[in-house]
């Protein structure tokens, strides 16, 4: 009776080792895919910038970088992806579908990864957007909550500005919801060349 009390408890320790160890790989792997894709989408954007513009971060990537994000007083430098969807937005932020060659443009990310720096920023921070063809500064001008189930983001073909929009509150448990935390953004009309130098 004693060995067999032995032999279930070694059994129990053993699946709990190996259910453990499993929970653990798990919990390694995701941040490990995350830097991998990292890596990989950095390096599509270079040779993005150095004349492939259809550079893919692995072969069979439904999306490609097509901009760089950046907000100096947040520390905050990202790689934006093409197509807007769950499975992109998982790598990235993302421009919204129709906005990356548009004067209005939009940008969504995750509150939780990507934009949860947006909870910090103030009007009067500088925010830059590279693409292959122009790098152009923009300054935070407001913040504001929408209900997506009352108000819907307008895209005007004329009007000049940055998006960025991620769900709120940034501190939920529940993912999704309503309701978009939206950063806007109007142009410093500093137009430059990506592959030049510049301050700020």
């Amino acid at each position: 009776m004693k060995n067999s009390r032995h032999w279930l408890s070694a059994a129990v320790l053993l699946t709990a080792a190996f259910f453990s160890l499993v929970l653990l790989t798990r919990a390694l792997w995701i941040p490990a895919k995350a830097e991998l894709a990292q890596w990989l989408i950095e390096r599509s954007w270079k040779d993005a910038l150095n004349g492939d513009p259809e550079s893919r971060p692995w072969p069979w990537a439904d999306t490609r970088p097509v901009a760089v994000l950046s907000v100096p007083q947040h520390e905050v430098r990202q790689v934006v992806l093409e197509g807007n969807s769950g499975r992109n937005l998982a790598f990235g932020p993302v421009f919204v579908d129709g906005t990356l060659d548009g004067r209005d443009r939009i940008i969504s990310g995750h509150r939780d990864t990507h934009f949860r720096f947006l909870e910090s920023v103030q009007p009067g921070d500088r925010v830059k957007l590279t693409t292959r063809q122009s790098t152009q500064w923009f300054e935070v001008r407001y913040m504001e909550v929408v209900d997506s189930r009352q108000e819907e983001l307008v895209i005007d073909p004329g009007t000049d500005r940055l998006s960025l929009v991620t769900c709120y509150p940034f501190d939920s448990l529940r993912p999704g919801g309503p309701l978009r935390y939206v950063v806007t953004a109007i142009p410093l009309n500093r137009l430059v060349n990506p592959r030049q130098p510049s301050s700020g």
